[in-house]
């Protein structure tokens, strides 16, 4: 995937969307969820900024699955 970064209040309105309902579904707080997409990974800049137009369409049950799955094949823990 690529490194891109937030270009404007949708993706950034959406990004926020990704990590708190992630948060919600793992009984973690927002901060912890933040922190692994972006500290322990890339999975912010390298995979929801990019995929935007493709996930962004998809249900939240969808996104929040997708990304659970991106965690578990990066080796990502909250």
């Amino acid at each position: 995937m690529s490194d891109e970064r937030i270009k404007n209040f949708r993706e950034l309105e959406f990004a926020v969307f990704c990590i708190e309902n992630v948060a919600a579904k793992l009984g973690r707080d927002a901060e912890h969820v933040y922190r692994a997409f972006t500290e322990k990974s890339d999975i912010l800049n390298g995979y929801i900024v990019p995929e935007y137009e493709m996930l962004h369409t998809q249900s939240r049950e969808y996104i929040v699955d997708d990304l659970l799955t991106v965690m578990k094949e990066r080796g990502v823990e909250v």
